[in-house]
């Protein structure tokens, strides 16, 4: 598949008090697992600062920093030499379950640019999507800094892909992690 992974990985955890995505998880740390259950052959580009993990990946950083996921998205479409590209929350563990059948979706809908994971509350999960490389180069408002993501989904053609508590599941809090921890 034609598809390129963004991790955002460069927000300031200020709820968890320290980088979320660095906590330990399930014998690894947050990240290496959520990179652990995506697609072996997809590239990977991680928005946030440069640190080591266990797969192979191109990083990046949004300026100025701490600027929101628009800036964060705008830093990695250069790096993304993909039709497809699947955006990812650094703090979901188990979304990496989710990121095929989002571009499957995608995929069986031509005329859709975005196909935006749903929560089993009906929230949509913008930071767990599959878009359209090209739509969204076109689409991505300016100035991207601190704009919110519904700017961007509201100039797509988007459809929602209803998934699982777990796959959609964040960690903004210690609590999370150890709830998430309890997932299988």
């Amino acid at each position: 598949m034609d598809v390129t992974v963004v991790v955002l990985c460069g927000g300031r955890s200020s709820r968890f008090g320290r980088d979320k995505t660095r906590a330990p998880f399930r014998g690894s740390t947050v990240l290496d697992h959520l990179l652990a259950g995506l697609p072996p052959d997809w590239p990977v580009v991680a928005v946030g600062e440069e640190r080591r993990t266990a797969r192979e990946v191109t990083w990046t950083r949004e300026s100025p920093l701490f600027a929101g996921p628009l800036a964060a998205v705008q830093a990695a479409l250069p790096r993304a030499a993909t039709t497809t590209f699947v955006l990812v929350a650094g703090d979901m563990p188990y979304a990496g379950r989710a990121v095929s059948e989002l571009v499957a979706t995608l995929d069986r809908n031509p005329t859709v640019e975005a196909v935006v994971a749903a929560d089993p509350a009906g929230h949509r999960q913008p930071l767990l999507a599959a878009y359209r490389t090209d739509a969204v180069r076109t689409a991505l408002p300016s100035p991207t800094a601190n704009a919110p993501m519904r700017r961007l989904l509201d100039a797509l053609a988007v459809t929602e892909l209803a998934l699982p508590a777990a796959v959609t599941a964040d960690v903004d809090e210690p609590a999370d992690l150890a709830a998430l921890d309890e997932e299988r």
